[in-house]
């Protein structure tokens, strides 16, 4: 009976970033129902349909419940039984190995997105052991816009969604499908019934479309040109914020002169965009006060990601909606222990001149190696040899660029350790699978690291299975096994207590506030300068030479893949679904249910002339590859345009065929040949394709 139900408060998480509020209801150490709680900082009541099954991970019959050691070939799916002493112990054996005969450098510590501490716990593991190597998917979420910000500004510039804005440009975010980070969006519909006008860019009609004044359907891949375009116009027409870009603007004519060249009629025949809508869109964004831009990781999916950004916050400067209410802001964190100590980033101070990435040159603050860099060490040697791999919270095999690629390194590894909640395509490849706790079963920390300014609690609720560790008590304990025991805590605990210490509270009364968030100061660069080398927003980067940077946002060459129209006629996307994380979460029936299959969206006219039925499998293929996936005939996107899934396996083919991790997988079709100079990003949008019938 509901009187039975004890309610606990906590933050979702793991499902995507999460923040969402969310009431859980336990009886017996079993969790009976979730709901969303009214008074949620981010999300006030929402809830998602990922959020609502999220228990289901925990019972589910097929979770992983004890460690596991490889005892046939890799990837044949032969497994025994082990205690953790002897996981812990084997696993060490090895690392330590490698260490002896390649240096630390030698083995990679593999994330995902972060989901929780275990994030920044795993970057102090590969600290502490000495590698610089930390492989996460920052080349292709996250980074690129929160480092080409401090390059350019001085800080992240976040939409500030809690502050009344007159307009909201939503830029390549399906926020109502995927909330981005935290920026739930419950707040947007919110300044949406208020009188808030919305204009979306994205190459698909999303649910958003029919509340929204202007829906822009561009070419995918080709955001920075958009963005050129509506520099064109605002400094053309002088519809800038004159006293900002004269006080607190460096380059401001170097840009004009330079994006003079980017007319809209030029920018039409590369967007697809109608001039005159360009026009409309840049002076309805420069006369809005205040504007924010929400923009989405889809951004970062190309090698123009710098470029883009880069035009976006100078968009966001020149019209003076940086770092004011209802604009692009500053977030200033709690006070929380900052990151550089919680990662000891003082035990390899030579880090930046010895991890991979050095090599390629990526931008500074670039901390993380990209995944295809990553994978060139394992294949080729160069800058020097990887023998080992460390990962959590990771499918690489499904989610890093051209994965016939990844395989082949995965299986010239010498040693593979993967601590996950169920068996998945790259844990099958591994020697030793650890079994983890998931969320609801262990203490955490939401939003760490992340540079919103706020963290959430997420307390224990019930208990995980008995052998079932969280990552944070799986990484204290071999990092005592592989590092000295003074950098770990007896009580793997503690790191919570050390992150919200600085505020002078324990984590128990942390997680009695919900929440901390950073204070509200608005506007500080008139009291102390943006963050940069000139103290000003630098629309032209003062550091480009230093650093071999382009010193403006730039086409650089324009599009990649021009030529191949006759045999490629068809532009080939991708986008998350709303009922999945990535490649997460296909083995929980209440969400496969929803999503049973892979679709790929073909416009009615396109699909007619292809005699392509909705329901048909057919073959998407580039350059790179192919995959199967199952038709779904839309006008959601345009004739010219595929919008395929990505992170397809399925857990039900079973480990002999790594859950036939090749058919439907869109990284089977990507390439990692050709990266972004600044932050190693393959192009995974704006592929040039074609489309047949099964």
């Amino acid at each position: 009976m509901e009187g039975d139900i004890k309610w606990v408060k906590t933050h979702c998480g793991r499902m995507d970033h999460g923040g969402c509020g969310i009431l859980v209801g336990v009886k017996d150490n079993k969790i009976v129902k979730v709901k969303g709680d009214p008074d949620g900082f981010l999300n006030k009541g929402y809830i998602c349909a990922k959020g609502l099954v999220s228990p289901d991970r925990l019972t589910h019959p097929d979770r992983l419940k004890y460690p596991l050691k490889r005892v046939g070939n890799r990837g044949e799916g032969k497994w025994a039984r082990i205690s953790w002493s002897e996981a812990l112990e084997y696993t060490a054996e090895n690392l330590n190995t490698i260490k002896d005969k390649y240096g630390a450098k030698g083995v990679g510590f593999g994330v995902g997105m972060p989901k929780g501490l275990e994030h920044f716990v795993l970057i102090r593991l590969a600290n502490i052991f000495g590698s610089p190597n930390v492989i996460a998917s920052q080349d292709v979420c996250h980074a690129p816009r929160e480092i080409t910000g401090i390059h350019t500004c001085g800080f992240y510039p976040v939409a500030d969604l809690h502050h009344k804005s007159k307009l909201i440009l939503l830029w390549a975010s399906n926020i109502t499908s995927t909330n981005e980070e935290g920026e739930i969006n419950s707040m947007l519909l919110e300044q949406i019934e208020d009188g808030t006008e919305l204009v979306i860019i994205d190459p698909r009609k999303i649910d958003l479309a029919k509340k929204a004044k202007k829906v822009i359907q561009l070419r995918p891949g080709t955001d920075h040109a958009l963005a050129l375009g509506f520099l064109n116009v605002i400094i053309e027409e002088a519809l800038y914020d004159k006293e900002f870009v004269e006080k607190w603007t460096y380059g401001f004519d170097e840009l004009a002169s330079h994006v003079r060249q980017f007319t809209p009629e030029k920018v039409s025949e590369i967007t697809w965009v109608p001039s005159d809508v360009i026009y409309e869109t840049a002076r309805l964004y420069a006369t809005s006060k205040p504007a924010v831009i929400q923009w989405g990781n889809p951004l970062e999916h190309n090698i123009h990601a710098f470029d883009a950004i880069r035009a976006l916050i100078c968009l966001m400067a020149i019209c003076g909606n940086l770092d004011i209410p209802g604009g692009n802001i500053n977030a200033k964190e709690p006070n929380i222990m900052g990151l550089g100590k919680f990662v000891r980033s003082d035990l390899i101070p030579d880090k930046r001149k010895e991890m991979i990435s050095a090599y390629y040159g990526v931008i500074p603050r670039l901390m993380t190696i990209a995944p295809s860099f990553f994978i060139r060490a394992i294949l080729e040697g160069y800058p020097y040899p990887i023998k080992g791999f460390y990962a959590m919270c990771a499918n690489p095999m499904m989610s890093y660029a051209e994965s016939h690629k990844t395989y082949e390194a995965f299986m010239n590894l010498e040693f593979i350790a993967i601590a996950d909640l169920f068996m998945t395509p790259t844990a099958a490849m591994a020697d030793i699978v650890l079994p983890v706790a998931s969320q609801y079963e262990i203490d955490d920390i939401g939003h760490y690291g992340l540079g919103h300014g706020f963290i959430l609690a997420r307390p224990k609720i019930v208990d995980p299975p008995e052998e079932c560790w969280p990552d944070i008590k799986i990484m204290n304990e071999l990092g005592k096994l592989i590092s000295p025991e003074e950098y770990w805590h007896k009580d793997f605990n503690d790191f919570l207590e050390d992150v919200v210490k600085p505020s002078g509270i324990s984590y128990s009364q942390f997680v009695g506030k919900g929440y901390l968030k950073g204070p509200e100061h608005f506007k500080l660069y008139e009291e102390k300068g943006f963050k940069t080398p000139t103290g000003k927003v630098e629309l032209r980067l003062s550091t480009a030479e230093k650093f071999n940077l382009s010193p403006m946002p730039s086409l650089n060459g324009g599009l990649e893949e021009e030529g191949d129209d006759l045999e490629y006629p068809l532009i080939l996307t991708s986008s998350k679904s709303r009922y999945y994380l990535h490649s997460s979460y296909r083995w929980i029936k209440r969400l496969r249910d929803r999503r049973p299959d892979p679709k790929v969206e073909i416009h009615p006219d396109t699909a007619a002339r292809l005699e392509i039925k909705d329901g048909d499998e057919v073959i998407i293929e580039t350059r790179y590859g192919s995959m199967t996936q199952t038709a779904c005939i839309t006008d959601i996107v345009e004739r010219r345009v595929i919008n395929a899934s990505h992170g397809w396996w399925f857990p039900e083919k079973g480990i002999d065929s790594l859950f036939d991790w090749q058919r439907a997988n869109f990284n089977m079709v990507t390439s990692a040949n050709k990266l972004g100079k600044e932050f190693g990003t393959p192009n995974l949008k704006g592929l040039r394709c074609k489309i047949v019938k099964n």
